[in-house]
């Protein structure tokens, strides 16, 4: 699903990128762009692959440059994910725990996802496709290993720590938890409010 992200302001340390890397990203977008609309219009396996490709005027070789699979298509900002979440982590400002980073990296990646206009024909989508519910739940989980290292080098430890794991997990999980709820900024603050500030019985 196209996610939508802030443009990136070029300094002297992320230098703003050429002509060939703006044009491989435009055709990356155009690629997941009609994938997405032909999803939606005809239903998931009812689109080739060969379909997406002609839809964005490109090769089936093209396609496969751009994305491991036909899965891979929906879920087309998938593979910045990892980088970003350990980043979280690595790059938190000076004062800031690791629980405080990611809660913020949350909220900051994800509350755009979920209140995106075509979310509720996504999730449908999803839902409704036995392949993608296993994908994406894969692509979640997948992502634990990285983390939970990258928080295990932050505090020393062993990248096999459970604590570290635990913690990985918990924040994976959190925007599933949150999506069923009316306010999903309120529901992501309240998760994770549940790992600072510990598990309180629910007040009826």
């Amino acid at each position: 699903m196209p996610e939508p992200t802030a443009p990136a302001t070029p300094t002297a340390a992320t230098p703003a990128p050429g002509r060939r890397e703006r044009k491989k990203a435009a055709t990356r977008q155009a690629i997941a762009d009609a994938a997405l609309r032909l999803f939606l219009e005809r239903g998931y396996d009812d689109v080739s692959v060969r379909d997406v490709a002609e839809a964005a005027d490109v090769s089936v070789t093209t396609v496969f440059k751009h994305f491991s699979g036909k899965e891979a298509l929906v879920f087309d900002q998938e593979e910045s994910t990892e980088t970003a979440l350990v980043s979280a982590v690595r790059d938190r400002a000076a004062g800031t725990t690791v629980p405080d980073a990611l809660r913020e990296h949350v909220l900051a990646t994800w509350l755009p996802i979920a209140e995106h206009p075509q979310r509720v024909e996504f999730n449908r989508l999803v839902d409704s496709t036995p392949a993608l519910r296993a994908y994406a739940e894969r692509m979640w989980v997948r992502h634990t290993a990285a983390l939970a290292a990258a928080i295990a080098d932050e505090f020393g430890v062993a990248h096999d720590n459970l604590a570290c794991a635990a913690l990985a997990r918990f924040v994976l999980d959190a925007p599933a938890l949150a999506q069923g709820q009316p306010d999903h900024r309120a529901a992501i603050e309240e998760i994770f409010g549940i790992l600072t500030d510990g598990w309180r019985p629910p007040v009826s």
